[in-house]
């Protein structure tokens, strides 16, 4: 271990050290190429993280708290990237995030590695803890903001709780991603979503 990984390790500032890049994609990349070998993540500890991308301990801790922060990034990585909201209404905004839902549902299907890392995650409190509140909170949140605008903006009524309203749209998404592995999840499924719901919550023509 270098001087600067030793003051970092005891908490001290490391000035002219940047964070590198490079060096947050390699640690990235050696946890993916170790659960793409096999390792359980109960055997991925930091120890063999730094050990696979050639980096001191205290590199990663400056990176990240510990290996639930870690796994959440990696996890970021093999997933699709949360999408841009194209904020030009409600009911937008809402396809295109019940369409991300959907083609992590797809990849989750897909990808051996997301599919096997999901299940291990779940066996793990500290690491699903960890993932629910760093990825799928933020997330929930953001579809509650937007039901949110769209009740200031008249699009819906305003008398519905807004998680509820939230969960109505991502619900039936989810159920298919999640709980029914075998239903079809078509192009259009989002859009369809979205429409069925929303003839229900429009506000009462006067």
């Amino acid at each position: 271990m270098d001087l600067a990984e030793q003051g970092a390790g005891r908490g001290g500032a490391v000035r002219g050290r940047p964070r590198s890049e490079s060096v947050e994609r390699s640690i990235i990349e050696g946890v993916i190429g170790l659960l793409e070998d096999g390792v359980p993540l109960a055997e991925i500890s930091i120890e063999r993280v730094a050990r696979t991308a050639g980096v001191g301990k205290a590199t990663i801790y400056r990176r990240w708290s510990g290996r639930e922060e870690l796994f959440c990034d990696v996890m970021r990585t093999a997933e699709q990237a949360d999408p841009e909201l194209p904020g030009t209404s409600m009911r937008d905004d809402l396809i295109v995030l019940l369409e991300s839902i959907r083609r992590r549902g797809l990849a989750n299907r897909s990808s051996a590695l997301v599919h096997n890392v999901f299940a291990q995650m779940k066996s793990s409190p500290k690491l699903w803890s960890a993932y629910h509140a760093n990825v799928i909170e933020p997330r929930r949140r953001l579809t509650y903001e937007v039901v949110r605008r769209g009740q200031e903006n008249g699009e819906i009524r305003s008398d519905v709780d807004v998680e509820l309203i939230g969960d109505l749209f991502s619900g039936p998404m989810l159920v298919r991603t999640a709980m029914r592995p075998d239903a079809e999840l078509p192009d259009h499924l989002a859009e369809e979503i979205v429409d069925t719901v929303l003839e229900g919550l429009r506000p009462a023509m006067s």
